[in-house]
């Protein structure tokens, strides 16, 4: 018997916090055989060869050291590039760049370095799972505003200005968003600065999925005037080059925000892995052509499904970015949670309750089209059965 008492060493605000939404269903799936899934936010590409072997090549060459802390210079000075060439976003690659294991750590780090405890951090939902809980670990308040699906679950600046009280020192903007598909136009992205320009606040911009829009380039809202100064972008090579194992990201601020990120980073992590740095370089300087395909091909997917849906009668808006479609399927008489459940025990197929991204999510389901067309018909073929059945 252990003479240590857990209850009384574990932090209630660890001890409390809910397990991912998502990885539960995950766990359900695990135990099952013969699932048509649509729920990894994970790229069905192969990392394209050329950055792959440029990764091969660094262990040949037994390119196996840390780098600078920040990440090696040369792929600061190729993130740098690239967000001018793709976006306009001019930042310093010494001081104002750090690379990151993931996005995620990114996000982690960017919220540990402003927010305090009693502090509060905007978060629209419905959005990815990672915000709220490290808001909290960092003794943050998060502030939910709830996007609506009548306003392509987009941010208004009406809504931002109702949450904003002397306490906000953050907003979580995560657009192109998952799991809604929703994007910000630059003209909506105006109206948010419009709020912001005359407070202290921060915006914490999640670009993860820049690369992934359709029928409009992506816009940062640190292009917007006023708000290069306040924007921590956040971004890496998961989504847009198929390099979710490598777990690598970066973010880009003004030099008075890197450096205190850049101070968590030392003493958490050193470094990102040299590996997936020196394959990041080959990605980013002549990865532009496999952006375009993949791109290419999940806007088909994307078509494919949203038709796919409306002709089995589920209704969506059609998504402008990222890989996710977003149902609605309260309809049906089922809780998110109920309907995904029973789609998956009775005709062995998943999708994610949407309360897995936030309670706004309830009524709705995320579905990745990240996987094949093939893997996209199977699945609504199942759900086709499973909502006549429904009816």
């Amino acid at each position: 018997m252990s003479s240590i008492d857990y209850e009384r060493i574990l932090p209630r605000k660890i001890v409390d916090m809910p397990a991912s939404g998502i990885r539960k269903f995950f766990d359900i799936l695990d135990s099952m055989q013969d699932v048509v899934a649509l729920t990894v936010g994970q790229p069905d590409f192969a990392t394209p060869w050329h950055i792959r072997e440029a990764g091969i090549e660094s262990l040949e060459k037994g390119k196996t050291y840390y780098t600078s802390n920040a990440g090696t210079p040369e792929l600061r000075r190729e993130i740098c590039n690239y967000l001018k060439r793709r976006f306009d976003l001019e930042y310093d690659p010494i001081h104002e760049t750090v690379v990151t294991v993931g996005g995620s750590e990114a996000i982690d780090i960017a919220v540990r370095a402003v927010v305090e405890p009693g502090d509060e951090v905007i978060i629209p939902t419905p959005c990815f799972v990672c915000y709220e809980p490290i808001v909290r670990m960092a003794g943050g308040t998060p502030v939910i505003i709830e996007t609506k699906n009548e306003d392509k679950f987009k941010l208004t600046p009406e809504a931002l200005a109702r949450a904003i009280t002397p306490k906000t020192k953050m907003l979580v903007l995560p657009y192109p968003n998952n799991p809604t598909g929703a994007i910000m136009t630059a003209e909506e992205l105006e109206g948010i600065a419009q709020v912001l320009r005359d407070t202290n606040i921060v915006v914490l911009s999640d670009e993860i999925y820049a690369e992934l829009t359709y029928g409009r380039k992506h816009t940062s809202i640190a292009s917007i005037p006023g708000m290069h100064e306040r924007t921590i972008l956040v971004s890496g090579f998961s989504k847009a080059y198929a390099m979710t194992g490598w777990r690598l990201g970066y973010l880009c601020a003004p030099a008075p925000l890197a450096v205190q990120m850049l101070k968590i980073h030392q003493y958490a992590i050193m470094c990102a892995p040299t590996t997936a740095q020196l394959a990041a370089i080959e990605a980013l300087k002549n990865g532009d052509e496999d952006v375009r395909m993949m791109t290419e091909e999940y806007n088909r997917r994307r078509r494919f499904i949203h038709q796919g849906l409306r002709d089995i009668g589920i209704e969506a808006f059609e998504p402008e970015g990222a890989f996710y479609i977003y149902p609605e399927i309260g309809k049906f008489g089922l809780s998110s949670e109920e309907f995904c459940e029973r789609l998956l025990y009775e005709h062995n197929c998943a999708i994610v309750p949407g309360v897995a991204f936030g309670d706004s999510g309830e009524g709705f389901a995320r579905i990745s089209y990240a996987y094949s067309i093939k893997h996209i018909t199977e699945a609504l073929e199942r759900m086709d059965a499973f909502v006549k059945k429904l009816k």
